[in-house]
C-alpha cells in the first residue's frame, strides 16, 4: 500500500466519509438539521409518476391499498436498517459488512444500490427534459444531457453544499407543489369525486393480486432509505438532553420519509385522473409524465404561458435537489467497491462521472417508457437485499443474539464472506425473479415481491443458526483497551493517531496494528488504511471467536 495513496484518501473522504464511519467531529449539525436536509432529498417526481402508472393500470383504490400496504412495509424494514445508521453514523454498506454479509460480501448489496442511484437519476433526468421539451421545444437528447451536467458541481463539494441546496429550495418546491393542489382540492369537487371511482384498467374490482401487483412497483422505491442514511449517519450523538429532538428528527427522515412519498404517489394518482378527466382523456400513459400533470393543474390556475413556466419550475427544482443526491450517494457506493477491490482510492470525482455515465445511457434507451415493468423487476432483489440486513438486526441481532450487536465494519475484525447475508438475498432474488418471469405459474406471478420478502425474512434466521454465527467476526477484540462506547451509548469520541497515514482518527474507526512500534509498543491503525493495505502486514490475526449471547451484549451501545 501506498502511504500517500492512504494519505490523499484521507483528506479528500474528510467530506463524505465515503467509507467511513463518520465521526463527532464532522457532526457538527443539531439533529433537527440533519432531519431537515434529510428530508428535502425526497422532492423527486417519480413519486407522482409511478402513482400515476399503478392508477392507470389498476385503479384508484387498488393503487391507493397498494400504497399503503408498500409504505407500511418500508417501514417496518427501515426501522431497524436507519436506526443503526443514526446511532452508530454509518452507511448501509458499512451497516450490511456486520450484518449479515462479511467485509467484501457487503459490495454486492453496495452495487445494487448504486444501480437505484442509476436508474433514478434517469427517471428523475428524464422528467426534466420532458420539462424543457415541453418549455422550450429543446429536444430530448440535449434535455437528458443539462439534466446530467447540471448537477456536477454541487455533488463534487459533498455534504455540506447538499445541506445549503435542500436548505433553501425546500419551502419553494413545497410551495410550487402544494398550494395550486390545495386550490383544485377545494374548488373542484367533482375532480375529486373522479379520482376516487376512477378504474383505470381493471374492471373496477378491488382485488388482493392487483393490490400487491401496484405496491411492487413502489417497493422499488425502499433503497431511497438508503440515501436518507447518507445524511442521518451525520445525527449528532443521543444523549438525554437531545433525546427528543433526535428521535423526532430521527423518525421522520429515516423510516419516515415513505410517509411523504406514498402520499406523492397517492397525489400522482390524482394528477393523473385530473388529466385524463379534465383536461384531455386521449393522452393515456402520458398522464404519468409530471410535466403534463402539473401544466394541466396549473392551467385551471393560471394563462398557459405562466402554467408552463412554473411547471418547469417546480421539475428544475425537484429535479436537481434528488439528482445531486442520486448523483452523490452513488459516487460514494461505487468509490466502495472500486477502494476495497482495488486497494487504490482515486478519488470520489471520477465516480461522480461514472454514475452520470450510466444514469445518461439508461436516458438514451428511454428508461422512462418502460417505468412499472423496470421498477417491477428491480423490486424482486431490492426486497431482498433490505429485508435481509433488517432481519439480521432485528432478529438475528436483538431476539436470537447470534449475530454481533455493534454492527462490526473494520477490516480484519470481519470474515471476508458471511454466508447469512450471501445465502439470503441469492434464494430470494432467483425465487422471486423466477415467478416474476412467470417460471413458477402465472398465479403466482403478480405475488413475486412477497416471495422476495418472505424468504428473505425466514433465510436470514436459518442460515445464521444453520451456521451458529461463525462467520460474523474474525475477531471480537481489536486490541485497544479503551472503551468504544461513551456513558450515553454513543460511539467514543477519543481520538488515536493512525501510525500508517499519521492522522488522528475516533476510536470506532480504529484497530491495533499488527507493526510494533520501535519499541515494542501498541501502534494503531484506521479503518481506511487497512482498506487501502494489500499486503495485509497491519492486519491482527483471526482468534477463536464464538456467537454472541445476552450476557456479551449488555453494555454494547443500544
Amino acid at each position: 500500500m501506498s502511504t500517500d495513496n492512504a494519505r490523499a484518501a484521507a483528506e479528500d473522504s474528510l467530506e463524505d466519509y465515503a467509507f467511513r464511519y463518520v465521526p463527532r467531529t464532522f457532526r457538527r449539525w443539531s439533529a433537527a438539521s440533519v432531519g431537515a436536509t434529510a428530508l428535502g432529498s425526497i422532492a423527486f417526481l417519480a413519486d407522482f409518476s409511478i402513482g400515476a402508472s399503478v392508477g392507470i393500470d389498476h385503479g384508484t383504490a387498488n393503487a391507493v391499498l397498494g400504497i399503503l400496504f408498500a409504505s407500511v412495509v418500508i417501514v417496518i424494514v427501515g426501522v431497524p436498517v436507519a436506526y443503526y445508521a443514526a446511532r452508530y453514523n454509518l452507511d448501509l454498506d458499512l451497516i450490511a459488512r456486520g450484518s449479515g454479509f462479511g467485509y467484501y460480501g457487503s459490495m454486492i448489496t453496495t452495487v445494487v444500490f448504486a444501480g437505484f442511484t442509476c436508474i433514478f437519476f434517469a427517471l428523475e433526468g428524464a422528467i426534466m427534459a420532458q420539462g424543457l421539451q415541453v418549455a422550450t421545444k429543446m429536444p430530448l437528447w440535449l434535455g437528458y444531457l443539462i439534466s446530467t451536467v447540471v448537477v456536477i458541481p454541487i455533488v463534487i463539494y459533498g455534504m455540506r453544499a447538499l445541506e445549503r441546496l435542500h436548505f433553501w429550495t425546500t419551502p419553494l418546491w413545497l410551495a410550487l407543489a402544494l398550494l395550486p393542489l390545495l386550490w383544485v382540492l377545494v374548488s373542484d369537487h367533482e375532480a375529486v369525486r373522479a379520482f376516487t371511482s376512477f378504474t383505470g384498467k381493471s374492471d373496477g374490482s378491488v382485488s388482493f393480486g392487483a393490490v400487491v401487483s401496484s405496491a411492487a412497483v413502489c417497493f422499488a422505491l425502499t433503497p431511497q432509505l438508503a440515501e436518507q442514511i447518507d445524511y442521518i449517519r451525520a445525527m449528532p450523538p443521543r444523549t438525554p438532553s437531545n433525546a427528543r429532538s433526535w428521535w423526532t428528527s430521527f423518525a421522520f427522515s429515516g423510516p419516515g420519509w415513505v410517509i411523504f412519498s406514498g402520499t406523492k404517489q397517492v397525489i400522482g394518482v390524482f394528477l393523473a385522473v385530473y388529466l385524463l378527466v379534465k383536461v384531455e382523456p386521449a393522452l393515456g400513459h402520458q398522464a404519468t409524465e409530471p410535466v403534463k400533470q402539473f401544466v394541466g393543474m396549473y392551467q385551471a390556475l393560471v394563462p398557459n404561458w405562466l402554467a408552463i413556466i412554473l411547471a418547469l419550475g417546480l421539475i428544475v427544482v425537484a429535479q436537481v435537489k434528488i439528482n445531486v443526491t442520486n448523483a452523490y450517494s452513488g459516487s460514494l457506493a461505487w468509490s466502495n467497491v472500486f477502494t476495497r477491490l482495488a486497494k487504490h482510492y482515486p478519488g470520489r470525482t471520477i465516480f461522480v462521472l461514472f454514475n452520470l455515465v450510466i444514469a445518461y445511457a439508461l436516458m438514451m434507451l428511454d428508461v422512462f417508457t418502460l417505468l412499472s415493468f423496470v421498477l417491477s423487476l428491480y423490486a424482486n432483489v431490492v426486497m431482498a437485499w433490505l429485508v435481509t440486513i433488517a432481519t439480521d438486526i432485528a432478529i438475528n441481532k436483538w431476539v436470537l443474539h447470534i449475530s454481533p450487536r455493534f454492527p462490526e465494519f473494520r477490516r480484519g475484525m470481519l470474515h471476508d464472506w458471511n454466508p447469512v447475508g450471501l445465502v439470503s438475498v441469492g434464494l430470494a432474488s432467483v425465487l422471486s425473479l423466477l415467478a416474476f418471469a412467470g417460471l413458477l405459474g402465472a398465479a403466482v406471478k403478480p405475488f413475486s415481491v412477497l416471495i422476495a420478502i418472505g424468504v428473505a425474512f425466514v433465510a436470514t434466521p436459518v442460515t445464521a443458526l444453520a451456521t451458529r454465527g461463525r462467520y460474523y467476526l474474525r475477531r471480537r477484540s481489536d486490541g485497544i483497551d479503551s472503551p468504544l462506547f461513551d456513558d450515553d451509548g454513543n460511539p467514543s469520541g477519543e481520538r488515536l493517531r493512525c501510525h500508517v497515514t499519521g492522522y488522528t482518527f475516533e476510536r470506532p474507526d480504529m484497530l491495533a496494528s499488527a507493526e510494533r512500534g520501535p519499541h515494542g509498543e501498541v501502534q494503531y491503525v484506521s479503518s481506511l488504511a487497512l482498506t487501502l493495505d494489500d499486503s495485509d502486514r497491519y492486519v491482527l490475526p483471526p482468534e477463536a471467536t464464538r456467537p454472541p449471547h445476552r450476557a456479551a451484549s449488555r453494555g454494547r451501545g443500544t
